[in-house]
């Protein structure tokens, strides 16, 4: 079987089984990364595989990538079937749910994604700026990013020092230093607060903002916003930045990316330009998809977003529903409009955890232990909640991933109680595999309690966090090799497309810092600064939040109730299509029209091509 997988620049590359999947595979997660567009793929994978080949990284992900190529002929084998049935059920659900989704497209609203350029390295620059002109890299054993210098020889975050070091012999790497990068961002989140004090950071070098008011308030366009948004912060804090502008989170997050470093592009509000956006999008583009999934897409046929209609009747057996969904929402550019502070959301777990050297002997474990009880303790103190559910993680020298929970008798968040209820279950390791040596170590809580004092409502009812969902952050754009005392990942697949789905903030993904010297990675959510009153600038107009969208609308009489009503209709809307969904007789087409398009458009009904 031969797939064809994606190139940083959305060219088609063949990639047959066994050596050369695999050699794919070794390029990493920041494939898409900027600065990438010009570089030979084929030749950094070929220095990457002879460089690690016989590591036992290496071992590792030639194992995984046998095991996903048995998984791949799976799917296959599971598509073959589906061919000789009727699908045209599984047609008319998709067709419904599309109706459904488009129905609800919102582009009343302006959501900016910006990226800071190659941060830490731009941080680093200001203090040698001699090193703007060589290539340069932030990260000792593992690039945690580097300069577009070095980029163009194909280095890139979340690769090994030793392998970028073959690509580029002469590249300079620098320690990590965390409290200068922290300080730097706080400096660039003082600045956006100007533009939107509700923005997300999404991590320290990324943020979305909603600037629809600014815009009317100023009566500015959005691209004229940005630039002097982009300018402010240059001129300000001596790095750049990218942007993203369009009529949701993740047309902004992808449109971020297509003029880096120092730009700006803006994905045109309105549905035609949205849909042309993203037909020819590779879905290794779409934040949520990635090696993996990439490949799975990749061998039923769907290499772009335009692809995924023509296989809209198979996703859900194939994937999931969970992934049906998200491929959906990608296929029609939509994605939210809401944006808040990232501390507003709703946590469900906390964790740290931490690469090393190899490392064996019982004492040494349980010293590991400790530490890292204590870091997550600090963790649990500083977010102010404790844990039900205690999750032990570690990473064998071999690469091979273990985890173990225990329900705990109360919540908990002190040091020496997590160690206490950690232990047995790292005891239980080391019996079960005999010669145990450990990469990573890694303690988590769930099942959350918060410690902080109730804030309550009108009869006591205690204010909910907004949307129910986690707070998914980056870490950093590297692979899931562990990471230096950060807020624990979740799990990779379909997850990921939910994640996506849910909350497009950055796919969580691991970071590595150098394993001689592990310290706090700095992703730490941090409440945005408060909004300095400027001379002579007009009091805050009062807001008041509409109970259906929740968006902050003006407070006035009229405006607010002209709002509620349009909210209203469009629910409405949303109900008759699912009625309309339920009743419509099953070989005939239906005919919806949408309220952001003047025209009616057709849905046809038709079998899947057997």
């Amino acid at each position: 079987m031969a797939t064809k997988n994606q190139s940083a620049n959305g060219d088609s590359n063949t990639v047959t089984d066994g050596q050369d999947s695999l050699k794919y595979s070794l390029l990493g997660p920041s494939l898409t990364k900027a600065g990438q567009d010009s570089v030979d793929q084929q030749k950094v994978s070929e220095i990457i595989y002879n460089a690690s080949k016989g590591s036992k990284f290496f071992n590792n992900e030639e194992v995984r990538d046998k095991t996903l190529t048995q998984k791949i002929q799976k799917i296959l084998a599971q598509k073959r079937q589906l061919e000789k049935l009727d699908l045209s059920r599984d047609v008319r659900r998709a067709d419904d749910y599309l109706a459904e989704l488009e129905a609800s497209r919102d582009l009343s609203q302006v959501v900016v994604h910006i990226d800071c350029d190659a941060f830490y390295a731009a941080v680093e620059e200001l203090d040698r700026p001699e090193l703007k002109e060589v290539p340069m890299a932030v990260g000792k054993g593992v690039l945690t990013t580097c300069n577009y210098h070095a980029r163009k020889f194909g280095c890139r975050s979340g690769m090994a020092g030793f392998v970028a070091m073959k690509l580029c012999p002469q590249l300079i790497c620098l320690p990590l230093n965390f409290d200068k990068y922290n300080a730097k961002a706080r400096e660039v989140r003082e600045i956006l607060v100007d533009y939107d004090p509700r923005f997300e950071s999404a991590s320290i070098d990324e943020a979305y903002l909603n600037i629809t008011q600014y815009c009317a308030d100023h009566q500015m366009d959005a691209e004229t916003v940005i630039t002097q948004l982009r300018n402010e912060v240059a001129e300000k804090t001596k790095i750049t930045i990218s942007a993203g502008i369009a009529a949701n989170g993740r047309l902004a997050k992808i449109a971020s990316n297509k003029n880096k470093p120092n730009g700006q592009y803006r994905v045109p509000s309105d549905r035609t330009s949205i849909m042309a956006f993203m037909r020819d999008l590779p879905v290794r583009k779409l934040n949520g998809v990635g090696r993996v999934f990439e490949r799975e897409l990749d061998a039923i046929g769907i290499k772009t977003c335009g692809d995924i209609f023509n296989h809209r009747a198979y996703l859900a057996k194939l994937f999931g529903d969970k992934a049906f969904r998200f491929l959906m929402n990608c296929y029609l550019g939509l994605g939210r409009t809401r944006i808040q502070p990232a501390e507003e959301y709703e946590r469900k777990s906390v964790g740290t955890e931490s690469t090393f050297r190899d490392m064996s002997g019982t004492e040494e474990f349980r010293e590991k232990l400790r530490r890292t009880a204590e870091e997550l303790s600090k963790d649990l103190a500083r977010t102010q909640f404790k844990g039900r559910t205690l999750v032990l993680k570690v990473k064998l020298h071999t690469y091979e991933v273990y985890t173990r929970q225990v329900v705990l008798p109360k919540a908990m968040h002190a040091s020496e109680e997590l160690y206490r209820h950690a232990l047995p279950m790292l005891t239980k390791l080391e019996k079960e595999i005999p010669g145990l040596k450990l990469r990573l170590m890694g303690l988590r809580v769930t099942n959350l309690v918060s410690m902080k004092k109730p804030d309550t409502e009108f009869f006591g009812i205690r204010a909910s966090s907004v949307d129910g969902q986690a707070n998914k952050r980056k870490a950093s754009a590297m692979d899931d090799d562990g990471t230096i005392w950060e807020v624990w990942p979740e799990e990779e697949g379909e997850a990921a497309a939910e994640q996506e789905e849910q909350n497009e903030t950055n796919t969580p993904r691991h970071s590595t810092s150098s394993p001689e010297s592990p310290r706090r990675h700095g992703k730490e959510i941090t409440p945005n600064p408060k909004k300095e009153k400027r001379k002579n600038e007009p009091p805050e107009r009062e807001l008041w939040d509409c109970p259906i969208c929740q968006r902050p609308q003006p407070a006035d009489d009229k405006r607010f109730n002209d709002h509620v009503d349009f909210c209203l209709s469009r629910q409405t809307i949303k109900e008759v299509v699912n009625d309309a969904s339920k009743s419509v007789p099953p070989r005939l087409s239906k005919t919806i029209t949408f309220p952001e398009r003047s025209s009616s458009v057709e849905v046809p009904r038709q079998p899947a091509s057997r």
